[in-house]
């Protein structure tokens, strides 16, 4: 009887907690229904938005806290990480301008603004002069401290700019910590781009660029030019000095240093009656020390008589002047140049021996002062750039070779190629070098007039193109280059780039001497 009593209880036991089995698991198919229905976001758009943030948070976090004050040899400086397409390394030096270096590919860029010139450790200098021959060691130990405070800051900065925004936005410790490491990971992979991309030979040619401050108050828009173009030349000349100067000190840089002995050629071209190019020229020839001036032709516009008293000014500029005959220059105009004091007229090939260097030239076939005649067009130069080419060879048969070919138009200097080590050229109205087949350097000039006075006839004017060529005394071949470039008529921009021949560059080998080219067959 106990037995069965004891069945039974146990029986109504089971059915009493039935009734709850089914309501739990009732609840538990209807609470996974309900997760079920509630839509989830795709995952490639929640990593969207997690980079996003990471992103935004980095970029915020380096521009709050991520800068480091650096004070590197007698300047005060900020170093800065920013967010960048093409990276490389930007010297802010305001109000003059900026020095660019190509000096590594990766999403960022290292700028570095000069804040001031400390006036304690200037007068140091200046007091002691034997304190600049460890100058470049000191700058060299401050920019590699000033770099490693700068790494540490921005890792804290992006970590913590991106830690911050994902917690504020995802409200969970755990998003807002995968948001900081995930920025942490992209610095660290930037990092290492730009190490494996650095370019230490990017400081050996860097692209200044400076605006005159004062010089749009001092000369005025382009009305003004005109009644007061006395200010503007003054003010153009005044640009190149104070650009020059600025690019000097810069130049503490471990680049291309010219010694003493070190041939200074200015390389001109197409001044077509611009008479703001003299203002220029002579500043140039002032703050480069310059040994003798090299113009390819194109000085007048339309060759006139009248013209020649604009070319007056030639026997003050302070440096020899070697001049080839262009297309819009006359034979009268290359007679009254011979007249002039330190003017020497290159032609037909002739030698002349100026400041140490062996110059030929010929002058431009053709005279087109209208452009609208071209008789003989492309032909006529290369004739005139072959016969150019055999009195090259003569002067070397005569051991007396050229170090220098100069003529006015590139399809002409091109037929010297394999006879000279170095030929220059105009006529194009924009700068370009080239090593040609058999060796020989071409070199053409852009407008030193910006275009002349037709710079006006188009919506933007030319700029004002020039060369300082550095040539070793010794072996009279070229070994840099500076090419200089200021904003056309009105404007007051200015750009130097510095250039090394590729025999200069560190770890290259000298070049060959250019190979003598085939003879060519002149053409009737």
């Amino acid at each position: 009887m106990a037995r069965d009593t004891a069945a039974v209880m146990n029986v109504l036991s089971h059915l009493s907690r039935a009734p709850r089995a089914l309501v739990r698991r009732y609840r538990s198919h209807q609470a996974a229904t309900s997760v079920e229905l509630v839509p989830q976001s795709h995952p490639w758009g929640r990593i969207l938005g997690l980079v996003t943030v990471v992103l935004l948070g980095a970029w915020l976090g380096l521009l709050i806290v991520g800068n480091v004050r650096v004070p590197v040899g007698p300047l005060d400086t900020t170093m800065t990480l920013r967010p960048s397409f093409t990276g490389g390394t930007k010297i802010n030096v305001s109000p003059l301008g900026d020095l660019q270096l190509d000096s590594h590919t990766a999403p960022v860029r290292l700028d570095v603004n000069v804040d001031q010139l400390d006036p304690a450790r200037s007068r140091a200098l200046v007091d002691h002069p034997e304190r600049l021959s460890g100058l470049q060691d000191e700058v060299t130990q401050d920019i590699a401290h000033g770099t490693r405070d700068l790494a540490v800051r921005s890792c804290v900065a992006v970590v913590s700019g991106a830690t911050a925004l994902g917690l504020a936005v995802y409200r969970r410790p755990r998003r807002a910590l995968a948001a900081g490491g995930l920025a942490l990971t992209l610095l660290a992979a930037s990092g290492g781009t730009a190490y494996a991309t650095w370019n230490p030979d990017s400081v050996l040619e860097p692209k200044f660029s400076g605006l005159l401050s004062s010089a749009p108050s001092l000369v005025g828009n382009a009305r003004s030019i005109v009644t007061e173009f006395d200010v503007y030349q003054k003010e153009l000349a005044r640009l190149v000095t104070n650009m020059t100067k600025l690019y000097d000190v810069t130049s503490t840089l471990p680049a291309y240093t010219p010694d003493p002995s070190t041939i200074r050629v200015l390389h001109v071209s197409d001044i077509h009656l611009n008479p703001a190019s003299w203002k220029i020229v002579a500043s140039l020839v002032d703050q480069y020390k310059i040994n003798v001036i090299v113009d390819s032709g194109d000085t007048m516009d339309h060759g006139t008589a009248a013209e020649n008293r604009f070319l007056d000014p030639i026997e003050d500029l302070g440096a020899p002047y070697v001049w080839v005959r262009g297309n819009h220059d006359s034979r009268v105009t290359q007679r009254y140049l011979e007249g002039l004091n330190n003017v020497h007229v290159l032609d037909d090939g002739r030698l002349v021996e100026v400041a140490g260097l062996r110059f030929a030239g010929i002058g431009d076939p053709q005279f087109t002062p209208d452009r609208s005649k071209v008789p003989g067009g492309d032909a006529a130069n290369e004739l005139a750039g072959a016969r150019l080419a055999s009195a090259l060879r003569d002067h070397t048969a005569a051991d007396t070779p050229v170090d220098v070919a100069v003529a006015h138009e590139p399809v002409a200097a091109r037929q010297t190629d394999g006879e000279v080590p170095l030929a220059l050229a105009g006529h194009i109205h924009h700068q370009e070098m080239e090593v040609m087949k058999y060796g020989t350097r071409l070199r053409v000039e852009g407008s030193t007039g910006g275009s002349g006075l037709r710079a006006v006839e188009g919506k933007y004017p030319d700029p004002i193109q020039a060369s300082i060529l550095y040539l070793d005394r010794e072996s009279r071949r070229l070994q840099a280059w500076d090419e200089i470039e200021l904003g056309g008529l009105g404007l007051t921009t200015a750009e130097v780039r510095r250039h090394l021949v590729e025999e200069n560059q560190p770890g290259a080998t000298e070049s060959p001497a250019p190979t003598p080219a085939p003879s060519p067959t002149p053409s009737p």
